[in-house]
């Protein structure tokens, strides 16, 4: 006999081993209260050769996370960081749905995971390192309550920190939600789909690294509150992670950090560079220009300190200069923000750039509209489906579809540059996220539109900013498309630069404020709230005060941009576009369904070859997909008339099906016959069924009568009160007279 077994968490002292074979005297287990739950962090137990290995446990949730560097600095230019997200599904107990049943490449749901850990991570590497570094994140049991993208990210800080790897950390992650007017920390799945916001907020024990949220038209100071809150609680995270390095932390190895030559060169190369030009050239409006004449500054300064390109050693000088050219471009340009109030390509630090507005954009699409921001410009497609292009999801959440797809494509040719073109890259996927987000909370419910609805971005120039154009993009094109949304969406990208104690915020950030600034974020709402934020910080100090302050502009901002969008398309059109499937919904008895189906699917296949699509739910929900308005009525006539239920008094014009010798059977409608006797049909005698009514005849006939088992007694109005009605059929169980008991078993004893 099988019995139930539960695997619980051992907890408490420190390298316990029971219900183990063998001993592991290394293990280490730490554990701390967060929500109201335990968090388990154990060590040394498993994958013991890489760097740092943790296991994380949390519920019924656990993750291992390792961390490996490689033993030489590469030669790239770039921090060579990657994390991967593995989910594996026996952590939920399935079989992976694939056509091989093995997991594959990550899907979307464990790649925004990935970059969750990333972006916390990555900030917190020395300057100029450049091994190539791997974070392996696997979950190996999901309980389905507890989302395990957080816990990746608190065990990667973990394992980094108590690996040989340089690294700044610790670091520590939370969700936050807000239910019953209180801040939650890590709810569950079941709390977090009642909660009116949903953040997830990593940093360090002194400052804020990451926040990414979603919400229900939140206002500011709340989001600022919950921020805040989640600093507070993970604080006792991060005392678990010390308590970990301080224990069996391992010495970190020392960076051989690549030479930089070009600090020497940057004091005479920024007073040259001023000389001859610099301000003017950061302050031409358009990108392109102010790329040339930033590029021709450049050459210009270095062929005047390397003549002989070709010399021996001027490869070395020429790449030392480039890269002090940056330093002092991104120097010259910071001091025009904060001692000008002057930014690259003119405006001050609260105003937005010019905005261009065309819906519909495209003749056929079911909604469209083009977006146009300064430099940046998005077309924004909205296209509506059926429940059969609803997504299916197969990971390790207990969700099973999507109904609202939102895709961000952003091809080379948007920032003129060509490059190979392959599959979405986890950039287009995160921002897709960030503006489905915004967009999902103002979208009506399935049941009073019942569509599958699809938006698409394609970025078409981008100069910063091209997900919140994105936002305004989808907005329009869905209110473009008809969609009911409840109130228009807009999103807008903030900047920081700050130095010394002083600090500019900027609204409506270039991509260069972007790349030289000391924050992104991002903030997508309604003239009511926020729906959305993405807020990543290169730096330390950026206080609640900071926030608020950039919260309040980004809201200043929001409402320009929707005024602008109002006074292109102040509402959702009132009809959807021809060339949109429409939908009609009827409810039909549930034992009905059969009916509608068919035997082997048949009656179901001649619906939908008149040119509609049928979903039917188990209630007895049936909707019906069709552009071609027509043939939806016409399968929705057909429809009714398969499932429509008769009733006693009813009269009809039926035809005659078929002819016994007691009576015909005669169609009232389809799917349903009834009986009309013999004796009902004249007022005379007559000898037989065929001399009244043949098969094909119309007769008009009332229902007298439905028994028990729904079969239906007919009489001919006409002749009602002239010739005596039968008794109804269960109560003519004596026609044939009594039964003799024992009969049959008397003839065969015979």
């Amino acid at each position: 006999m099988l019995e139930e077994r539960t695997n619980e968490p051992q907890a408490g002292a420190q390298g316990t081993n029971a219900g183990t074979s063998g001993s592991f005297p290394d293990s280490k287990t730490y554990t701390t209260t967060l929500g109201g739950r335990e968090l388990i962090l154990e060590t040394g137990k498993v994958a013991k050769l890489v760097s740092g290995s943790v296991t994380v446990r949390y519920g019924d949730t656990v993750l291992l996370v390792t961390a490996q560097a490689s033993d030489k600095p590469s030669t790239l230019d770039f921090l060579p960081l990657t994390v991967e997200f593995e989910e594996r599904h026996y952590a939920v107990g399935k079989i992976p749905g694939s056509f091989q049943r093995r997991e594959g490449r990550p899907g979307e749901r464990a790649i925004l995971s990935a970059r969750v850990t990333d972006r916390q991570i990555r900030p917190l590497f020395p300057k100029g390192y450049r091994q190539e570094t791997q974070v392996i994140i696997t979950v190996q049991s999901a309980d389905q309550q507890n989302t395990p993208d957080v816990l990746g990210a608190i065990g990667a800080s973990a394992a980094l920190s108590i690996s040989d790897i340089p690294w700044g950390g610790p670091t520590a992650c939370v969700r936050v939600g807000f239910l019953d007017g209180q801040y939650v920390v890590n709810p569950t799945v079941e709390q977090a789909e009642r909660s009116e916001m949903e953040l997830v907020v990593a940093g360090t024990r002194e400052a804020i690294l990451m926040v990414e949220a979603g919400a229900s038209e939140v206002d500011e100071e709340r989001l600022v509150g919950a921020i805040e809150f989640a600093h507070r609680e993970m604080q006792a995270v991060l005392d678990l992670i010390d308590q970990m390095r301080a224990d069996v932390g391992k010495e970190k190895f020392e960076m051989i950090a690549k030479v930089d030559n070009s600090a020497d060169l940057v004091p005479e190369l920024a007073e040259a560079a001023r000389s001859a030009g610099l301000r003017d050239a950061l302050l031409t409006t358009k990108k392109k220009d102010r790329s040339v004449a930033l590029k021709a500054l450049r050459d210009q300064l270095i062929a005047e300190r390397v003549p002989d390109a070709e010399a021996e050693g001027a490869t070395d000088q020429i790449a030392a200069l480039k890269t002090a050219f940056e330093k002092v471009e991104k120097t010259e340009l910071r001091r025009l923000i904060l001692e000008e109030d002057l930014r690259a390509d003119g405006r001050d630090t609260r105003t937005v750039r010019p905005i261009w507005i065309q819906a519909p954009y495209l003749p056929r699409a079911h909604g469209s509209a083009m977006f146009t921001r300064g430099e940046t410009q998005v077309l924004g497609t909205a296209t509506l489906g059926t429940e059969r292009d609803e997504i299916l999801i197969d990971d390790l959440s207990a969700e099973t579809g999507d109904k609202f797809l939102l895709h961000y494509n952003f091809p080379p040719y948007s920032t003129g540059e060509v490059k190979r073109m392959g599959g979405q890259s986890r950039r287009e996927i995160g921002h897709a996220n960030l503006a489905k987000r915004a967009l999902r909370a103002v979208l009506p419910t399935f049941e009073t539109f019942p569509y599958v609805i699809r938006v698409v971005g394609d970025v078409l120039e981008s100069n910063g900013s091209s997900s919140m154009a994105t936002v305004c993009a989808g907005s329009l094109s869905l209110m473009d498309a008809g969609v009911p949304i409840k109130t228009p969406v807009a999103g807008v990208a903030m900047g920081l630069v700050m130095e010394s104690g002083r600090y500019k915020i900027l609204t409506d950030i270039l991509g260069l404020e972007d790349a030289l600034g000391d924050m992104d974020f991002k903030v997508c709402g309604t003239a009511a709230g926020v729906t959305a934020l993405q807020m990543d910080i290169k730096i330390t100090g950026i206080t609640p005060e900071i926030m608020r302050e950039a919260l309040a502009q980004a809201k200043e901002a929001r409402l320009h941009i929707l005024g602008k969008m109002a006074e292109a398309l102040p509402a959702p059109r009132s009809e959807l576009s021809t060339y949109a499937p429409r939908i009609l919904t009827t409810k039909v008895p549930v034992d009905s369904i059969g009916k509608i189906i068919g035997p082997g699917g048949k009656n179901i296949r001649e619906l939908e070859s008149l040119g509609a699509q049928i979903t039917i739910d188990e209630d007895g929900t049936v909707r019906i997909f069709s552009s071609d308005a027509s043939a939806a009525q016409e399968v929705l006539g057909r429809i009714s008339s398969t499932t429509r239920e008769a009733k006693l008094g009813e009269e009809f014009d039926g035809t005659v099906v078929k002819t016994a010798p007691f009576g015909a059977f005669v169609n009232l409608f389809p799917g349903q016959d009834g009986m009309l006797h013999i004796s009902q049909m004249s007022e005379e005698r007559i000898a037989s069924v065929e001399d009244v009514m043949k098969v094909g005849d119309k007769v008009r006939v009332k229902i007298a009568n439905i028994d028990d088992r729904g079969k239906i007694d007919l009489v001919r109005p006409e002749l009602e009160g002239k010739v005596p009605l039968r008794a109804p059929r269960e109560s003519r169980g004596g026609d044939r007279g009594p039964r003799r008991e024992g009969g049959d078993r008397e003839r065969r004893e015979r």
